[in-house]
């Protein structure tokens, strides 16, 4: 075999390893890029997104569109590269959403918990600012704690050492001149029960404060009789608390709260109706704005990062709170100029 030969054998020899390492061999990232985007005011899959019974609700109009972030995952070299060439998409380390040691489905149930946990605090930061009553409710226990075995989660606190337990604060407030060792009276209702007052024996503290320790995580919750339930399957993450708190609204209030416009946005909610920053807002708003939003309500503290990034035609509406994002949206219909990034 000449020389010449070896050689051109040898270079497609290695042109077809290096085809079959690209086409085949996985790298150690995912590819981030513009998710689905659902419109809290309509249903998916025959199912509406945020459904609320046993109370009046009125007609609403247009979109309020939650956004996502894809995340593709067992990525081949060849195919990495062509995702990170389009410039539709960013590469990340695999590590940082599929940290070693965690199996998917534990991913996926950290994911599904988030979601959940969103999906309370944006109909309680609703019905807060809608002016339903509040309840104390014990939302976690400290195992091996005095409450553990006594108070579950979920039970309505009433009064703590003969105070009443108005809101998360006064809890620890009733509790904050007792001391480990400390008997005190602590009145609660376990759902469909009469409210039962039982005697405790307070703990020391883990963070070796001197207070007494109870081990009940308080939480406020809408004291109402109607329930509100959000379906929206294989998503995960909080950063839909916000849509999803003025779906509720609008659904509670007379008049559509976009003037039927094409809203989307994005941003997690607490309790308190405060709203926090989130990951992947570039890709959201490019979802958004194909879609066909012109309004997009951004978390103040993205409005930094989103600013530059944003799409032609598509509104950038600076939101702190959802008392913000409210009054954003009355402005817009009355056809002035809301905050913007």
């Amino acid at each position: 075999m000449s020389r010449r030969t070896w050689t051109l054998l040898t270079s497609v020899a290695l042109v077809v390893v290096f085809g079959l390492l690209g086409a085949f061999a996985r790298v150690p990232y995912v590819a981030l890029g513009p998710g689905p985007t659902y419109n809290t005011l309509a249903a998916e899959g025959g199912v509406p997104v945020v459904r609320i019974g046993e109370e009046k609700t009125y007609p609403t109009a247009g979109h309020l569109n939650m956004t996502t972030v894809s995340v593709t995952d067992q990525l081949s070299l060849f195919g990495a590269l062509g995702l990170w060439v389009s410039g539709r998409y960013a590469l990340a380390p695999r590590e940082v959403y599929f940290p070693p040691g965690k199996t998917e489905k534990e991913i996926e149930r950290k994911n599904t918990r988030a979601f959940r946990h969103s999906q309370t605090a944006a109909e309680t930061a609703a019905l807060r600012y809608l002016g339903y009553p509040m309840k104390v409710v014990a939302d976690r226990i400290v195992r091996g704690s005095p409450a553990d075995g006594v108070i579950a989660p979920g039970d309505r606190l009433i009064a703590a050492d003969g105070d009443p337990v108005t809101d998360p604060p006064s809890l620890s407030a009733a509790l904050s001149d007792t001391r480990p060792g400390e008997r005190v009276q602590i009145t609660f209702q376990h759902q469909g029960q009469s409210p039962r007052t039982v005697t405790v024996q307070l703990a020391e503290r883990p963070d070796d404060k001197p207070q007494g320790f109870l081990g009940v995580n308080p939480v406020a919750r809408p004291d109402v009789d109607f329930t509100i339930d959000i379906s929206l399957a294989d998503v995960g993450g909080p950063s839909a608390g916000l849509m999803f708190s003025l779906a509720i609204v609008d659904k509670l209030t007379p008049g559509p709260i976009n003037g039927g416009r094409f809203v989307a946005g994005t941003g997690e909610i607490n309790a308190q109706g405060e709203v926090g920053p989130i990951g992947g807002i570039g890709f959201k708003m490019v979802e958004a704005r194909e879609a066909g939003a012109t309004v997009f309500l951004t978390p103040a503290e993205n409005c930094a990062v989103a600013e530059p990034q944003a799409p032609e035609g598509l509104k950038l509406v600076k939101v702190s709170t959802l008392t913000d994002a409210t009054e954003a949206l009355a402005a817009i219909r009355a056809g002035q100029s809301p905050p913007t990034c």
